[in-house]
């Protein structure tokens, strides 16, 4: 999906990036020795080959100048951070950082040079594969995205934006919602029959139940199948962290009810029931996820409405449920 974030860059200028991470080593000669990948809807990313023959992945976050959501401040250093940190657990298979850059002389955002992993991408290549090995691959996903959540933290909220933090997580996760309301509000973000007035109080109504959660952990949040790569039924690696939060691991995207009810992945994360306040909060996140998704595109300037319809089909009925319950 073509979005505005995007901030591309010439071979020229990556050529530069190439001899400084990877000290005075140069780009390959062939004319696809940086060629960019386009499966994701907010960085820059490259397939970059080295003189040395070795292939890199490079990504790039948006340009200064690019309106982005609040929670976005800092992104890229939060995800080199996370796969860092993540990467202490060998259950967790995360590519190795070569290098990150954030004096933005060479380049005028972030960037950082990365492992290219091994294998397909998951949200691609699945369709094709048995439904047995789904299965098992949904599974090991859980049973990752498990792991993940072992990490604990300090606050609750985003590394990256200290504004979007609290002590509880009820508190930051009201910040957190409100944070969404006014970008959306910023951009006269339009959420089909709900106004937000009634959005917050849907929120409000049911933030009781958030008081249950007494410890942050690491949240992924975006380990969907086309943040995996799989190879011979098992995964190779999990890609994007610039997400990360400290939160209530119900936040994964493996709770929405986008995959239905007892699906592999829960399996392999080892919850497939809920209680009824554990019910509150997922509807909760659901609303939350719908409202990133719907708001992001006034800034992303997508050019189609996959991702709008996407979240309106999330949206209605999650508020019709916490209207209604």
């Amino acid at each position: 999906m073509e979005s505005k974030t995007k901030n591309r860059k010439s071979r020229e200028q990556v050529a530069r990036m190439v001899e400084r991470a990877f000290d005075g080593l140069t780009l390959a000669s062939n004319d696809d020795a940086v060629r960019e990948l386009k499966e994701g809807f907010f960085n820059a990313a490259y397939n970059v080959c080295l003189s040395d023959g070795r292939e890199v992945i490079l990504k790039i976050a948006p340009p200064p100048e690019a309106e982005v959501m609040t929670y976005e401040q800092n992104i890229m250093s939060t995800e080199v951070a996370s796969m860092r940190q993540a990467a202490q657990n060998p259950a967790i298979p995360v590519p190795q950082i070569y290098a990150f850059d954030d004096q933005r002389d060479l380049c005028d955002s972030d960037y950082f040079f990365m492992e290219k992993l091994r294998g397909e991408n998951y949200g691609i290549v699945r369709s094709s594969m048995p439904q047995e090995v789904q299965a098992q691959i949904d599974e090991q996903i859980g049973a990752i995205v498990r792991e993940i959540n072992r990490f604990t933290g300090t606050y609750y909220g985003y590394p990256g934006n200290p504004d979007l933090r609290g002590d509880t997580w009820k508190d930051a996760f009201l910040k957190v919602c409100e944070s969404v309301l006014d970008d959306g509000l910023r951009k006269n973000a339009d959420y089909g029959p709900f106004q937000i007035p009634e959005i917050r109080a849907a929120i409000l109504k049911y933030a009781p139940a958030l008081e249950a959660v007494h410890t942050p952990q690491m949240v992924h949040w975006d380990a969907w199948d086309l943040n995996f790569f799989v190879l011979n039924g098992r995964v190779t690696g999990l890609l994007d962290f610039e997400r990360v939060l400290w939160a209530d691991p119900l936040l994964e995207a493996q709770f929405r009810p986008l995959f239905g009810e007892n699906n592999g992945y829960l399996r392999g994360y080892g919850k497939t029931t809920f209680s009824h306040e554990e019910e509150q909060r997922n509807h909760l996140y659901t609303l939350h996820l719908a409202l990133v998704a719907k708001t992001e595109g006034y800034y992303r300037h997508y050019d189609n409405d996959e991702m709008a319809n996407w979240a309106m089909a999330m949206m209605v009925p999650t508020m019709q449920w916490l209207r209604d319950n």
